[in-house]
């Protein structure tokens, strides 16, 4: 049966001062909870993963399982620039209850598909009898992995499927068939469900979704109908929501203070929303919320 899952990307949330407000991403892990969608990835890129500590991401993941887990799956990302780094992540969340992983290629340093292979092969060891998803996403981690490579990777015991950030359908595509057809394919493109769908995916992995989940609910409802004018006017919700969120964590973290879900801030070095951005923030959320 044709799938069209929406997993949440979920943002952390942090004080104005750039400590860890663990409260805070509890909220936001609550209100993800009541979105309906089916799955949470946490720790990932909108979850700001490169500036959280091993102490954050231990007391972040049992977060997460304690407010999620009897709710969705919950996928944790463990990526790191080296196997070693990486393996230690999966350790701390299984001995937490995580059953679900995803890993982005080693990143920073350019990696060979030998190498790739291995590091996934430490992670998916250390998995044991979990799941494993290789997330792709070269315009961050600068080691693209060819169809062939995913070939590769697909033959490790427990990795599962893949989630791809900034490729083209085209690319998806080119993944879709050079897999086995029970390898599982997740867009990052938030609002290309229905697109990656067709291409052979089985969902999207939506950080805009952590903050309106409804018109994505609807857009997959709507995909599932195959009406085409459901499927329109849904699709339509999403392109409005994602042209004004888009992959912005302080945009994110602006539509929670809006909803009252928590007053949460970035860590990274990113822009805070202009008086003009806030107001469209506002306006999306009155529609789509």
């Amino acid at each position: 049966m044709t799938r069209y899952d929406i997993l949440t990307a979920i943002p952390t949330a942090f004080h104005r001062d750039g400590s860890l407000d663990l409260e805070g991403s509890r909220a936001i892990f609550r209100y993800v909870g009541e979105s309906g969608n089916e799955g949470a990835f946490v720790l990932g890129t909108t979850g700001e993963f490169p500036a959280v500590d091993v102490a954050e991401f231990t007391g972040l993941v049992g977060a997460a399982l304690d407010e999620l887990a009897d709710r969705m799956r919950v996928i944790v990302h463990v990526g790191q620039p080296s196997a070693f780094e990486a393996v230690r992540l999966v350790d701390i969340a299984r001995g937490l209850g995580a059953t679900e992983f995803a890993a982005l290629t080693p990143y920073y340093l350019r990696s060979s598909d030998d190498a790739v292979v291995d590091y996934f092969r430490q992670v998916s060891d250390a998995v044991g009898d979990g799941r494993l998803y290789v997330y792709i996403y070269p315009a961050r981690s600068g080691n693209p992995v060819s169809p062939e490579l995913l070939v590769r990777l697909a033959q490790l015991p427990n990795v599962v499927g893949a989630k791809v950030s900034e490729l083209t359908l085209d690319e998806l595509a080119a993944y879709r068939a050079a897999v086995p057809a029970d390898f599982e394919l997740y867009t990052g493109a938030d609002r290309d469900l229905i697109a990656a769908v067709g291409v052979g995916a089985q969902g999207v992995v939506s950080g805009v979704s952590s903050v309106t989940p409804k018109p994505f609910r609807a857009l997959a409802d709507a995909g599932r109908s195959g009406e085409a004018t459901a499927i329109a006017a849904a699709q339509a919700a999403v392109d409005e929501v994602v042209a004004t969120i888009g992959g912005d964590m302080a945009r994110m973290k602006e539509g929670y203070r809006v909803l009252g879900v928590t007053d949460a801030h970035c860590r990274m070095a990113l822009d805070e929303p202009d008086a003009a951005a806030r107001a469209r923030v506002a306006e999306v959320i009155a529609a789509h919320a």
